[in-house]
């Protein structure tokens, strides 16, 4: 497949026939997380299957679906599923939703997911503001021929997380039902949990947490200078530290406990964008 930028705008072209106004916020919702969904108003409601060039989610949790709609008076395009290296796409595949986004027109890209904690001040449930992120496991989503209509060949991370939007939801935080910190997310590409001597690595390198996904949508958005605001709900404490085995259903549970809190926080910060 060569991944043109007449090929991501067929995406964008079909979207845009859809949708009734151009988005001003791009939300991407992790495992666990998809009740959000519920909360936007006017949804219209489209199949990842329908649109041109886009992936199928494969993860029990993901609906696979892309809502476009209205949250806190913000225009929202919302995609209830991500896809991850795990489901069998390669990195440069991985790609394809930031894209989207960025030829729809978002002004700011919101990444959520769920993660295991790393850092023995964490507990489950409480929220991380992502600052920075460590990937030492596969290829670039940029791999490959550069399309340079989104960016350069070489490019900056050190503001992959903006630094404006991490002071915004920090301040967001600020009389909801929450613990909030901001720290590190390291990437594993799964699907297998990582092992307690992977998460005592993880910790001398400096992590907060671990996760399976959003590294790769971090990168694309900072080549096509889209800012990116990562939340990470802390699930489960991270392999070996409370010396039980790691489950998905863990992740399921927390996820649903903490669900109109998270809500009511994400509902917040794009009122206050």
């Amino acid at each position: 497949m060569k991944y043109t930028y007449e090929f991501f705008q067929e995406t964008a072209d079909y979207l845009k026939k859809i949708l009734p106004d151009t988005p001003e916020v791009g939300l991407v919702l992790g495992s666990a997380l998809g009740p959000f969904a519920d909360t936007i108003e006017n949804p219209v409601i489209i199949d990842y299957k329908d649109i041109p060039n886009f992936l199928l989610s494969t993860v029990a949790s993901h609906a696979g679906k892309l809502i476009y709609g209205t949250v806190a008076g913000k225009k929202v395009l919302c995609m209830s599923g991500r896809f991850h290296y795990y489901e069998g796409y390669d990195f440069e595949q991985l790609v394809i939703p930031v894209r989207m986004f960025k030829l729809m027109g978002v002004k700011a890209l919101i990444l959520t997911n769920a993660a295991g904690a790393v850092n023995m001040d964490y507990k489950p449930g409480d929220i991380m503001v992502v600052s920075d992120h460590i990937k030492l496991n596969g290829a670039s989503p940029l791999r490959g021929p550069n399309v340079s209509e989104f960016g350069d060949r070489f490019f900056d991370m050190s503001r992959a997380y903006d630094p404006e939007l991490r002071k915004l939801a920090l301040a967001c935080a600020e009389g909801i039902d929450l613990s909030v910190h901001e720290g590190v997310y390291m990437f594993f590409p799964g699907p297998q949990f990582e092992t307690p001597a992977e998460i005592r690595a993880a910790r001398i390198l400096g992590a907060d947490a671990v996760g399976m996904s959003t590294v790769t949508e971090a990168i694309t958005a900072a080549h096509c200078h889209l800012p990116v605001l990562c939340l990470s709900v802390m699930t489960n404490m991270a392999a070996g530290i409370l010396g039980r085995p790691l489950t998905t259903e863990e992740v399921d549970e927390v996820g649903k406990t903490i669900a109109e809190r998270f809500s009511i926080y994400v509902t917040k910060i794009i009122r206050t964008l």
